[in-house]
């Protein structure tokens, strides 16, 4: 099987992951409203927050309003920065994704960043010095659809400037990876903890991205 041109790989969860349990505390109580009301909300609307259908500001605003607090312009101001605060405080690169994405400019391997995010995920990206490493970024919020609907794969293969059969994926999400294998694109999956796998059909099960940097080097040989 011939080297991948490009590759396109997955931001949490694969390069990234953030801690989220300062955002438990700290927003329920910015906002006063109990833990459990607050992040049902924040679910209900998170896949418009995904795809840029609403700001974060204005899901700040809805969500108080369902929790019957008055969505003071000050007061969303403040939760809307304090989550962009945490995300970029907490938010860390795994030990591999550095040397793999250096890796990959190294051997002259087009890259894209593609996730699921919403509008602070750019910055996030930015701060911790990878978005520099890659030759796009498709984020969800920005393009206005996210995995695994088949537009996000086909915008970043064109950003690229390549086809499917000569590009890889790499998620941590079975689903997503599957929205890849289904348009015909060679993908591999991160399981970072022991069980769990899900090796579908037309994927490759591995555990840390080291592991495709390995499989890139057997293919030079």
């Amino acid at each position: 099987m011939p080297r991948p041109q490009a590759f396109l790989v997955d931001a949490y969860g694969t390069l990234v992951y953030t801690d989220f349990a300062p955002y438990r505390n700290e927003l329920p109580a910015m906002a006063g409203v109990p833990a459990a009301e607050l992040y049902a909300e924040f679910s209900r609307l998170g896949p418009a927050l995904s795809t840029g259908q609403i700001s974060m500001t204005d899901a700040i605003a809805q969500i108080l309003r369902a929790c019957a607090v008055q969505p003071r312009p000050d007061l969303v101001r403040n939760i809307v920065d304090k989550i962009r605060e945490l995300l970029l405080i907490t938010g860390r690169l795994f030990d591999d994704a550095l040397p793999f994405l250096q890796d990959l400019r190294a051997r002259g391997i087009k890259t894209a960043i593609i996730s699921n995010c919403d509008e602070n995920t750019r910055d996030l990206l930015v701060k911790l010095g990878i978005a520099a490493l890659v030759d796009t970024m498709v984020l969800s919020c920005e393009v206005g659809v996210d995995k695994p609907a088949a537009r996000i794969y086909t915008d970043a293969l064109g950003a690229l400037g390549v086809t499917a059969d000569t590009a890889m994926f790499v998620d941590d999400n079975a689903a997503y990876c599957a929205g890849a294998v289904a348009l015909g694109i060679r993908t591999v999956q991160i399981v970072r903890r022991a069980g769990g796998e899900d090796a579908g059909p037309g994927r490759t099960v591995v555990r840390s991205l080291a592991d495709i940097g390995a499989m890139l080097s057997e293919r030079a040989t």
